[in-house]
C-alpha cells in the first residue's frame, strides 16, 4: 500500500517566549503519527516555524491543534516584529510528500480551513495551490497593511473579506492563511550594515516579481538586536532557481554597497535534492546544511517514535 504524507510548516508570531513556543510544539506532538521535524525561532523577526509531518488526516488534526493553542497564547495587539503577520497562526502551509498530490493537500487546507472558523472564530484566507481568487495565490497580497489593516478594513473593503468565515478579524488572533504549495526554502542572508535600505534594494534587485530570478521572493528587514540589516528570502521552486545562485547573486549585491555578508542561514529544513544542486557551494563558503535535510529528518523522527 502506497504511504501517504504530507507536511506542514506553520508560522507562528511568537519567537520570543521559550515557554509558548513549546506549548505550540507540545500541542503538535500530542497527535499520534504525527512527527516534529523542526523548530525554529527568531527573536527579531519575533517569528516562530515548526515543521511536522504524518499522514493526511493526522496533519490535519495536528494543524488545527496548533492554531487553536496560537490563539490562547499569542496577543496581535502587543505583538510587535520585523516579519509581516496577520495572525497569531499567520501561515498554515500544506506540502504533498509522498503519494499526495497539490489537489489533496488544497483539499486538506480548506477543511482545516472551515474547521478553525467554525471552532475558533477565527477568518480564514485561501492562498497559493487552495487560492479561490487569483490575486491571493500570493501570500503577500493577502498580508498587505498586516494585522492592523485587516482589523479597520475587514468587513468595509470587499477585497478584504476572507474566503472561509465572516468578515470579522479576531480581536487578538486575526486571521490566518491556510494553503497547499511545493516545497518552500526560507533562508535569511544578515549583511554587514545596519542600513536596512541596502538590504531592501538587494531584495528588489533578486525577487521575481522586480524582474529578479523566477520563483524567488525578498525582502529587507532590520535586525535590532544584532544591528545588522538582512535579506530575506523565500525560494518557492529551487530545480529552476538553485539555493546557491540565489546566495551568489545577494553576496555580490552586497559587495557593490560595501556590505559583506556575514551570515546565512536556511530556516527549517531542504530536500535532499535541493542540498545536493548546492552543496559544492556550501562547501566553499562554511558549513553545509547536512543536519537540514527533510527526508534523513523524516527518517530519524519516525525512528524514535517508534522505540
Amino acid at each position: 500500500m502506497l504511504r501517504r504524507l504530507v507536511e506542514c510548516v506553520p508560522n507562528f508570531s511568537e519567537g520570543r517566549d521559550a515557554a509558548k513556543i513549546d506549548a505550540l510544539a507540545a500541542s503538535i506532538e500530542s497527535v499520534p503519527d504525527v512527527v516534529l521535524l523542526d523548530r525554529q525561532s527568531d527573536a527579531d523577526h519575533n517569528r516562530s516555524v515548526l515543521t511536522f509531518a504524518g499522514p493526511p488526516e493526522a496533519v490535519a488534526e495536528a494543524a488545527f491543534r496548533s492554531v487553536e493553542r496560537a490563539a490562547t497564547l499569542i496577543d496581535l495587539t502587543k505583538h510587535r516584529g520585523a516579519h509581516p503577520r496577520i495572525g497569531a497562526a499567520d501561515v498554515v502551509p500544506f506540502i504533498p510528500l509522498e503519494g499526495m498530490t497539490l489537489e489533496d493537500c488544497a483539499e486538506i487546507a480548506v477543511r482545516v480551513g472551515n474547521e478553525i472558523w467554525n471552532q475558533l472564530r477565527i477568518p480564514v484566507f485561501l492562498y497559493e495551490a487552495a487560492a479561490r481568487r487569483p490575486e491571493r495565490v500570493n501570500l503577500e497580497h493577502i498580508r498587505r497593511g498586516q494585522f492592523e489593516a485587516l482589523l479597520a478594513e475587514m468587513g468595509t473593503v470587499p477585497e478584504r473579506d476572507p474566503d472561509i468565515g465572516l468578515p470579522v478579524c479576531h480581536p487578538t488572533a486575526g486571521a490566518v492563511a491556510v494553503g497547499a504549495r511545493k516545497f518552500l526554502i526560507a533562508c535569511n542572508v544578515n549583511l554587514g550594515t545596519a542600513d536596512v535600505a541596502i538590504a531592501k534594494r538587494i531584495a528588489r534587485t533578486i525577487r521575481f516579481s522586480s524582474g529578479g530570478f523566477r520563483g524567488v521572493k525578498a525582502m529587507g528587514v532590520a535586525l535590532a538586536s544584532r544591528n545588522l540589516a538582512q535579506v530575506s528570502i523565500n525560494l518557492t521552486d529551487f530545480e529552476e532557481t538553485p539555493l546557491h545562485a540565489v546566495f551568489e547573486a545577494v553576496r555580490r549585491e552586497a559587495e557593490r554597497y560595501g556590505a559583506p555578508v556575514v551570515e546565512t542561514e536556511i530556516v527549517g529544513l531542504i530536500p535532499r535534492k535541493a542540498f545536493e544542486m548546492s552543496e559544492v557551494y556550501f562547501r566553499r563558503y562554511g558549513e553545509p546544511p547536512a543536519s537540514q535535510i527533510l527526508e534523513d529528518r523524516i527518517v530519524e523522527a519516525m525512528a524514535r517514535r517508534q522505540r
